[in-house]
């Protein structure tokens, strides 16, 4: 039994496949792998037994280098929590039947937080019922909020995305003489990490965002409308960046005074909605024009902006966690080191996948000026090499060419 299975699962990013071409990459070069399979929608897939081969695709690497710069998870994605096994062991007898009817050896899952529990449980599972498989983590996650990593694949791609867009929409409300406020929600429930990226929308002189606000430090209202008053005094146009989780003195979420209380499989509330209810705020406390915008799916799928350095190191990742699974490396994770700010240097590593599973990497409050409404320094200089390069985007027709496995 010598043969891989890849998954993908949770929310896709710009550089998730790219991470699929690593692995294709190591396979081709390493020799000790027979047959590739992938599995439609993480984790389901599996347990539903709805396997496609990709051997071809592992051989073309015209293919390949498509797939690259193809954005969202080609094989498909899901949303699946696993129970522990002592509860629930039917999903990981039909995962171990699927296991040796494919003569599957390796299994590599591509994820980020809740796709690492999958990975730690099914391996502890296979540990202690003597099961000879190996199960290994490959990271990815626009959120940045994985444990053992410096970073995570498709954060430098999202981030490149919001600075650019950031810079872009400050050029665009400057144009106009008028008091005026937008307000940008950006993706994150409990790690700012992408709101920050705002902050490099100054890193070549322009404004960028007046005002930027994470989850990490409590969210007051009143000292929010007051920030914008104090704004608006010296300027007409204000742009504002909000993360998605922000929340007040209770706990509770801002956007849950507009919400209606959903949540997710994994019992996370439905969270989108803040930047539509500070607007109401500030029209309601100010009464000048207000946008609210979200900046949604686009900040993890706009693979026409993805980051040089972001693509690569994710495709170094999936060699890593090949690399580590042929080794005989199980209940791990492939993670990046950093070694150095300037010049940049990283190195890979692998790393228990336990102490990634269920673990949330926040920003530092440190990194949070003490006013709350911006970041500092370091974290500009830490987000900033994550940014670096543009990618040798193919178009087709006029617009990127993409790939599609089924």
């Amino acid at each position: 039994m010598r043969n891989l299975l890849v998954a993908q699962s949770g929310g896709p990013t710009a550089a998730i496949n790219a991470t699929l071409t690593g692995i294709f990459q190591s396979v081709r070069s390493s020799g000790k792998v027979d047959n590739v399979y992938g599995s439609k929608n993480g984790i389901l897939g599996i347990i539903e037994g709805q396997l496609i081969e990709l051997n071809e695709l592992v051989r073309d690497t015209a293919a390949t280098e498509t797939l690259t710069l193809t954005p969202s998870a080609a094989l498909g994605t899901c949303r699946y929590k696993m129970a522990d096994w002592s509860k629930d062991e039917e999903p990981y007898k039909k995962i171990i039947e699927v296991f040796y009817k494919y003569e599957i050896k390796y299994f590599i899952y591509i994820g980020g937080n809740d796709s690492m529990d999958t990975v730690d449980k099914l391996s502890r599972y296979c540990v202690l019922k003597n099961y000879d498989f190996i199960i290994m983590g490959a990271p990815k996650t626009i959120d940045n909020d994985l444990n053992l990593t410096d970073h995570s694949p498709g954060y430098g791609s999202a981030a490149k995305y919001i600075a650019t867009t950031i810079a872009e929409l400050e050029r665009d409300i400057s144009a106009y003489n008028l008091p005026a406020v937008t307000i940008v929600e950006i993706m994150g429930r409990n790690a700012g990490w992408l709101t920050a990226a705002a902050a490099l929308a100054r890193i070549n002189g322009g404004p960028g965002a007046d005002l930027i606000y994470l989850c990490e430090k409590e969210f007051d209202t009143a000292r929010f409308i007051s920030d914008i008053k104090e704004k608006l005094a010296v300027k007409l146009g204000i742009l504002v960046a909000v993360s998605e989780g922000i929340k007040d003195s209770t706990g509770a979420y801002i956007s849950d005074r507009i919400s209606n209380g959903e949540i997710d499989n994994f019992g996370h509330k439905y969270i989108a909605g803040a930047a539509r209810s500070l607007g109401q705020l500030v029209k309601s406390e100010i009464g000048c024009k207000v946008r609210f915008i979200e900046f949604n799916l686009m900040q993890r799928s706009a693979a026409h902006i993805t980051s040089e350095t972001d693509i690569t190191e994710s495709i170094l990742l999936g060699q890593k966690a090949l690399n580590c699974a042929v080794d005989g490396e199980t209940g791990r994770m492939a993670a990046i080191r950093r070694l150095h700010d300037n010049p940049y240097t990283v190195e890979l590593i692998s790393v228990p996948v336990s102490e990634v599973a269920n673990q949330e990497k926040v920003v530092p409050l440190d990194w949070i000026t003490p006013d709350g409404h911006d970041v500092t320094e370091e974290l500009i200089a830490y987000i900033k090499p994550l940014i670096q390069g543009e990618t040798n985007l193919k178009y087709e027709n006029g617009i990127p060419k993409q790939i599609r496995l089924y």
